[in-house]
């Protein structure tokens, strides 16, 4: 087998992708899935950091929007992303990965605060580092909290896992004629407003110079697919 194309990567998932066909809760098989491929990249020497959403539980802005005070609904939403952490590192130690959750809200009983040193000599020791609560922070995403570990433990490209195979010039759910980009530029999905990211993790990738590799889920060994090299998805980077 070839070498791989990154060294080290941030891998995104959104919490309703594991879920699966339920659309809420966890789905074991469509997580043992995930934890398979990312047990087969970490064979071949690949570094992976994780970021998952929390959807798939409560979504601060669409569950609490209007019957909540907004900084409340996203720290529960924080909570749902280490509910699904928790999850993903039973799964993986099940194979035999080692693992370790950090957030970024203290939680000592259950996980190790986030600290940057140490994530990254965990990963250096072979280890997959989920980051829950995303950044600690409301009114910043999960997609946000990606973006930003990514360029904290200098992560060579983010994998967007998503419930879509790429990024469309409209939701192809609803336009017909939507065109898939092979390649996108951070400006091209800024100027048109192109569901990828929102437009702070987009700025914050951009700003950092990190591609963004976006694919579907439905298949794992996309996963590892993007770790090679090969053409999956939608990129998006600085130039195309």
């Amino acid at each position: 087998m070839s070498e791989p194309k990154y060294k080290r990567v941030l891998l995104k998932i959104s919490g309703e992708a594991l879920a699966g066909s339920a659309h809420r809760g966890l789905d074991f098989d469509v997580i043992g899935g995930v934890c398979d491929v990312v047990r087969e990249c970490v064979d071949l020497g690949v570094q992976v950091g994780i970021v998952v959403g929390g959807g798939n539980f409560w979504r601060g802005v669409k569950d609490g929007g209007g019957r909540m005070e907004r900084t409340r609904a996203d720290h529960m939403g924080m909570l749902a992303t280490v509910i699904n952490a928790l999850a993903i590192a039973d799964c993986l130690e099940q194979r035999g990965v080692a693992v370790r959750v950090q957030t970024a809200i203290e939680m000592n009983k259950i996980a190790e605060p986030y600290i940057r040193g140490r994530a990254i000599r965990h990963l250096e020791k072979g280890r997959v580092v989920i980051f829950g609560c995303g950044t600690g922070n409301p009114y910043f995403s999960t997609d946000t909290g990606a973006v930003l570990r990514a360029a904290e433990i200098e992560a060579d490209a983010i994998l967007l896992a998503k419930n879509i195979d790429g990024v469309y010039s409209a939701d192809p759910a609803k336009d017909p004629a939507a065109v898939k980009y092979d390649a996108i530029t951070y400006d091209e999905v800024l100027a048109k407003h192109l569901a990828v990211m929102d437009t702070t993790a987009t700025s914050l990738s951009m700003d950092n110079h990190i591609p963004v590799q976006v694919f579907a889920l439905a298949d794992p060994q996309n996963i590892l697919r993007v770790v090679m090299g090969e053409p999956i998805g939608t990129i998006v980077k600085e130039e195309v």
